[in-house]
């Protein structure tokens, strides 16, 4: 058990060593794949002003299309995990709406983030779900609300 701790306490400080070092940066602007940006291409033909980032995990492109401000994500292989961008908080389901009112009384929403996934990628999660950020005078919280209309503390912010 003590080795075990040990372990997970060393794992831990050097991370948060690799992380200062370098000065806490999360991404890289550069250029994706070729295989990215083809698969990028043939997703979403009629994007423009594209902007990647390139993370130990993913490769991410920000960019409008008709438009509208979104965000795409794929995997170091290519593969597309899926797309976020901002909506209105009238774009989630009434009854999620109601839950927020009822379940955090004391917040305001402010950001609502919608996230597609692929579907064909992974079935396990849901294609639609939304994230909103909710504040008050102390806290500021995210909670995850999915196309069913369900709605979960998802992380603390504040």
């Amino acid at each position: 058990m003590k080795k075990i701790f040990l372990t997970i306490a060393t794992a831990a400080l050097i991370s948060v060593n690799v992380f200062a070092a370098d000065g806490g940066k999360k991404g890289e602007t550069a250029t994706a794949s070729y295989a990215v940006q083809q698969a990028f291409s043939a997703d979403f033909s009629n994007a423009t002003n594209a902007v990647w980032t390139i993370t130990k995990n993913t490769q991410k492109v920000d960019f409008l299309i008709d438009g509208v401000k979104k965000t795409a994500f794929y995997t170091l292989a290519g593969e597309f995990l899926g797309t976020t961008q901002y909506v209105s908080y009238d774009a989630i389901p009434a009854r999620s709406q109601k839950l927020i009112a009822s379940s955090y009384k004391d917040y305001t929403a402010g950001d609502v983030i919608v996230y597609q996934t692929n579907e064909a990628l992974n079935r396990d999660i849901e294609s639609t779900t939304y994230f909103v950020d909710l504040k008050n005078a102390e806290h500021e919280v995210l909670v995850r609300v999915t196309n069913s209309g369900a709605i979960e503390f998802f992380k603390q912010v504040k």
